[in-house]
């Protein structure tokens, strides 16, 4: 079990922004078993990479020994999540959401331990709160506290209409922090007004106030906008493994440490030299097939990770290739050679400078993938097919050879 100061480092590894790491550090020393919220709308039928950014640490807090809550907000649902939005946002039907909860809760597991989760629903507590209950609970925030809110303040000062039910999610939001009695509550960065609520509540009934934990929405394939099946760039956990092996390796080179940082369960010290290496000529694609081949053994075995990276091969990486490719051999005494000694080696430049100059140019793939820097280096052991313009193809292998 890592110490108080590596679970600290841990747990706030990829967050936004915690309030305050103070109280989580003094309780951890304590020894207390947290009870560690996050609360899902069931807008929508299926989870996404993104929606993993809170699930996953979630399940670094459960590897700690702590308490997970995984709240399904049906009661909420019903009102309307009004974050990020400039227009009031229509209510589900409780069918809509029914449906919808119980999808959530067979893909969730697939990540969390389903003997140490408590699956809740706020509908428990808020179908008893009272007429008289609900005005109470109104009655402890001002509508000035309220428009606050950046969504509020905009939309009221743009003179767009703010329906009056859409300022009691906050407080059943945070309400729920008081009726679960959470220690912790994990959100994305939008939900910081509201689990600030919830501290504020929690002090009125005699309770600790949580720490809150925002954690990045994590962008989409391209790289831009949120992950949002709305906008076609969001990877499903429940999607088939070939799709999710492929949309992975389509994501930018700068892009795959984002992912790594938020969705891998790497230690970091191991992406760091990860980016070491590629800094030093490796190929950032060698990186993201570790990154989309976890991805998917996470979700549907590792036997099928293995699959999918073949079939990537076979599908992308080899399509414009000859069938009858001639072998070469590239010995070397270091632990990689550089893709221009290899050209040179191998015979498919005259020079190492011509080598050089087409790697610039664009002119060099290695298996199907496009080299940019001709300091890219190749790992001793390594077979690849290396392709020079549109003809010259050859499959080199960089043989160990000892050094004397």
């Amino acid at each position: 079990m890592p110490n108080v100061d590596e679970s600290v480092r841990l747990l706030t590894r990829g967050v936004d922004e915690t309030l305050l790491e103070a109280e989580l550090t003094e309780r951890l020393t304590a020894g207390k078993r947290l009870r560690v919220k996050a609360g899902f709308d069931p807008t929508a039928p299926d989870l996404h990479l993104g929606h993993t950014v809170l699930i996953n640490k979630m399940r670094q807090f459960q590897n700690l020994g702590h308490e997970v809550l995984f709240l399904i907000g049906d009661f909420t649902g019903m009102i309307g999540d009004p974050s990020c939005k400039n227009s009031t946002r229509p209510p589900l039907t409780q069918e809509e959401v029914e449906a919808n909860a119980r999808t959530y809760e067979e893909q969730i597991f697939k990540i969390l331990d389903p003997e140490r989760t408590q699956v809740m629903f706020n509908s428990t507590w808020m179908n008893e709160m009272k007429a008289a209950d609900m005005i109470r609970l109104a009655a402890l925030h001002t509508v000035a506290r309220m428009l606050e809110r950046d969504d509020f303040h905009q939309r009221y000062t743009g003179g767009k209409p703010i329906a009056i039910h859409e300022f009691l999610y906050p407080l059943v939001q945070g309400y729920d922090s008081v009726a679960m009695r959470a220690d912790v509550e994990l959100g994305g960065t939008d939900q910081k007004f509201n689990m600030l609520v919830a501290r504020e509540l929690q002090k009125h009934y005699k309770q600790p106030s949580q720490i809150v934990m925002t954690l990045p929405i994590l962008e989409g394939t391209d790289g831009a906008n949120k992950m949002s099946k709305s906008l076609g760039n969001y990877i499903g956990i429940n999607e088939p493994p070939q799709e999710q092996f492929g949309k992975l390796m389509s994501i930018s080179d700068e892009l795959m440490w984002r992912y790594l940082e938020l969705l891998s369960f790497a230690d970091m010290a191991t992406i760091a030299k990860w980016r070491q290496e590629v800094e030093q000529g490796l190929n950032p694609r060698d990186i993201k097939v570790r990154l989309a081949k976890e991805i998917v053994t996470r979700f549907h075995g590792k036997a099928a990770a293995e699959n999918a990276d073949e079939d990537f091969v076979t599908k992308f990486r080899l399509r414009a290739m000859p069938t009858n490719i001639p072998e070469r051999e590239v010995p070397s005494a270091a632990a990689s050679v550089s893709i221009s000694h290899v050209l040179k080696s191998a015979g498919l430049t005259k020079s190492t400078s011509e080598a050089m100059r087409l790697v610039k140019q664009g002119g060099v793939r290695i298996d199907g993938e496009p080299v940019g820097d001709p300091n890219q280096s190749i790992a001793a052991g390594a077979s690849v097919v290396v392709q020079v313009g549109k003809r010259r193809f050859a499959r080199v292998t960089i043989t160990k050879e000892e050094s004397t």
